[in-house]
């Protein structure tokens, strides 16, 4: 029998604590004050939308960024409640408008579960922005309040009727709070696409309404015809089996998405899954709509169901002879599997280094289970898709076996030469990894340059010879005979595969620091492409970075200044009088500068400027490491003939 929902009014919102300290410390609610944190507030406001569309009250939401770079989240779900509240004597929109922590997903009645990283509401997001105006339509009326900086600047009125319902929430997010508040379209793009997947029916509708995102009229149609602007439209009747067929749009699939969805006590599961032609894993792990990048209790249940399940399967149906009856490991049935799983709890405990790790103990044993359940009766009923699955995972363990042959043969190598660091490797002096540092450098001449250039107390240099092996099209065995990859192994000190261990990381700061041209460009990619796919974890707690070196110095009488773009160089020339008695010198490689202008310019704290590598969309950074690494050539076409007005350096 169906259980009756509640109204949702005023009693619904509960109060935990006060606004105050917001405007003060946004790091804290938000992340940061950069390009993170001010994308952030829209998904706090869409996260409101996405709960009443959990609850069933709502099945469009539309996103807008206005020519001012402000921006208006609207839907068509229950709006947020108008009467005033019993306790607090204000209306309750305003209550949840100015109170951190107030709304109504503390009761468990209103919204059994509901999204939101941070769980802060629509109530930082008035903090944190220069002015706010809601509108309610909630019950044949109209309503509106408007704030600035977080206080409103009236009192709730009713303004009209109204046949529709819902809320819009228009904002301007603070210059004085954010470094910036240019919207990146793309990013909002992504994320609110993730939400279409992850809340099957529901239409996610994004627009940009700036002047730059206008398409240019053809030559020849008439001048009052309507500008049209960017603008997408999600939905995905297709849910998380849309979403896998998505990620592996560039991807040759050995069968049809496998897609299962139960439910055990407070846990609801969803679960869509497929096998490809490729070598590495994309699975991605979701609680309540949230990402949960470093994954937790739902991830080592599904892992642990996935290996237990298949090595059983494949024990009863006597497929195990080619693999020489070994079991599986959890790596072999994961080779080329991508997989959304998605859990649905009431009272969700993050933990990890960004809070996005799951650690509810309860939900391993349950996802466990109702994997167990869902993905062996799916085996039983298609035996077929079953083989060939098991199939994917005999002639990964064979290569699982080849590659632990060449580890040992690496650890036995190392024993007899005495020492487990490459020869090529200058290492620094000091031991504790969080104070040291290693540049992976492009070729012997800039190495040369960069072990005489170093202060030899904390920075390590590490040669590398050409390009590396592209581990997007080769299996772990083949990897392991580079002798190029060994070397960055071996001096990382961390491994690879299932014997990866990011606490034996000995340097935390890991710098690519390759020429500024298409060579120098493709080797550092190359080198992204195999920590991306291999070491993630070195990614994700922002171990790896990359070295800018100087495209130009400019000389004028005693005074050097260093450039790194053509933009720079321009305005800097313009700084120094025109080009009268300044001498301009291009540097087409690391090899070109001597140890002491790679030392001021490249390596020096104090004076050098490097770029830090994040993982902001894993989804988004799995599909282009996809495109421009893989096998696939006409994808690779299509991504370069959309992107190449976007080039701003083309070395020819």
């Amino acid at each position: 029998m169906e259980e009756k929902k509640e109204d949702y009014g005023a009693s619904n919102i509960t109060v935990l604590e006060g606004l105050e300290a917001v405007r003060k410390r946004p790091g804290m609610y938000i992340g940061s004050t950069g390009p993170r944190g001010l994308h952030h507030l829209v998904y706090e406001v869409v996260d409101n939308s996405i709960d009443e569309a959990m609850s069933g009250e709502c099945d469009t939401i539309t996103v807008t960024i206005h020519e001012d770079n402000s921006i208006s989240v609207t839907d068509n779900g229950r709006g947020i409640p108008i009467a005033i509240h019993e306790k607090y004597k204000i209306s309750a929109l305003e209550l949840v408008m100015t109170k951190l922590h107030a709304g109504g997903k503390f009761d468990k009645k209103t919204y059994k579960v509901s999204g939101g990283l941070h769980g802060v509401g629509i109530s930082v997001v008035n903090a944190l922005s220069k002015q706010v105006k809601v509108t309610v339509c909630r019950e044949g009326k109209e309503y509106f309040q408007e704030y600035d900086t977080g206080k409103p600047l009236a009192p709730l009125k009713e303004i009209g009727s109204s046949d529709k319902r819902g809320t819009e929430v228009q904002f301007w997010p603070d210059e004085k709070i954010f470094d910036e508040v240019v919207y990146e379209y793309d990013i909002l793009k992504s994320r609110l696409r993730e939400l279409a997947f992850l809340n099957q029916g529901v239409r996610i509708i994004l627009t940009d309404l700036r002047e730059e995102a206008q398409s240019n009229k053809v030559d020849g149609e008439p001048e009052d015809k309507p500008l049209s602007y960017k603008k997408d439209n999600f939905f995905f009747e297709g849910g998380l089996r849309s979403f896998v067929e998505f990620i592996n749009t560039n991807k040759t699939p050995v069968h049809e998405p496998i897609v299962f969805k139960s439910q055990k006590e407070d846990v609801e599961l969803e679960v869509a899954m497929q096998y490809t032609g490729a070598y590495t894993e994309s699975v991605f792990t979701f609680v309540n709509n949230i990402n949960t990048h470093e994954g937790g209790t739902h991830l080592i249940g599904f892992k642990s169901a996935l290996t237990r399940t298949l090595n059983n399967y494949a024990e009863k149906a006597g497929l195990m002879k080619d693999a020489k009856d070994t079991k599986f490991s959890s790596d072999d049935v994961r080779e080329g599997l991508t997989a959304i799983i998605s859990v649905k709890i009431a009272n969700p405990q993050f933990e990890g280094q960004t809070k996005t790790k799951l650690g509810n103990s309860e939900v391993k044993g349950i996802v466990d289970s109702l994997v167990s359940n869902g993905l062996g009766t799916f085996l039983e009923e298609t035996p077929s898709i079953a083989k060939e699955i098991i199939g994917k995972a005999v002639s990964a363990a064979k290569a699982r076996e080849a590659a632990k042959r060449a580890r040992d043969l690496v650890r036995r190598k190392s024993v007899l030469e005495s020492t487990a660091l490459p020869g090529k490797l200058s290492d620094c002096a000091e031991r504790d990894p969080a104070k040291s540092e290693v540049y992976l450098v492009e070729g012997d001449s800039a190495g040369g340059s960069a072990k005489q250039g170093r202060d030899k107390n904390f920075q390590a240099i590490l040669p590398l010879r050409g390009k590396i092996l592209n581990v997007e099209k080769s299996r772990l065995h083949k990897i392991m005979n580079s002798q190029e990859i060994i070397k960055i192994i071996t001096a990382l000190g961390t491994s690879i595969g299932e014997d990866f261990n990011i606490d034996k990381a000995r340097y935390h700061k890991i710098i690519i620091m390759t020429d500024a041209d298409v060579d120098g460009n493709h080797i550092a990619t190359l080198l992204l492409t195999f920590f991306f796919r291999y070491m993630k974890e070195l990614i994700e707690k922002g171990y790896i970075y990359l070295a800018q070196p100087p495209l130009y110095q400019l000389r004028k009488g005693k005074q050097k200044i260093y450039v790194q773009t053509e933009e720079e160089k321009e305005e800097r020339l313009e700084e120094l009088g025109g080009q009268q008695g300044v001498a301009v010198q291009r540097y087409k490689g690391l090899g070109e500068m001597n140890p002491e202008q790679l030392w001021e310019t490249t390596m020096d704290p104090s004076t050098r400027t490097l770029k830090q590598i994040k993982i902001e969309d894993a989804v988004e950074a799995d599909t282009v490491f996809t495109i421009l690494m893989g096998e696939e050539v006409e994808p690779r076409r299509a991504f370069i003939e959309k992107n190449a007005k976007k080039v701003k350096d083309l070395d020819i």
